[in-house]
């Protein structure tokens, strides 16, 4: 997994799984707290995560949420798009553009 950026805009890359949840956690609260406004994760170049990374990502979004921050996910890969439609954390997490059309359930 790696972390590139600023207290702005990050770009995580690789796997946001448990083996690198210590490490995405830190850097991330590090950007959370030391900068204002928006904080963008762009997710490009992520390969995937499990439910770990998901949790990093949830306590993210509401730490950013206690010091007046958004967390806003750019990028969201397809599969992970889906799990987070079945998880239904599309409805609490900001994603920027939305979701596409065919991550959302059919009925």
């Amino acid at each position: 997994m790696h972390i590139r950026g600023d207290h702005a805009e990050l770009v995580v890359g690789g796997r946001l799984d448990v083996r690198s949840a210590a490490d995405a956690r830190t850097a991330l609260h590090a950007a959370v707290d030391s900068g204002h406004g928006d904080l963008v994760l762009d997710l490009t170049e992520l390969d995937s995560w499990d439910a770990t990374g998901l949790g990093v990502i949830m306590g993210v979004h509401r730490r950013a949420g206690r010091v007046g921050r958004r967390l806003v996910l750019r990028g969201v890969p397809p599969q992970m798009q889906r799990l987070l439609v079945a998880t239904r954390l599309h409805r609490i997490l900001a994603i920027e553009g939305g979701l596409a059309a065919e991550s959302l359930p059919r009925v």
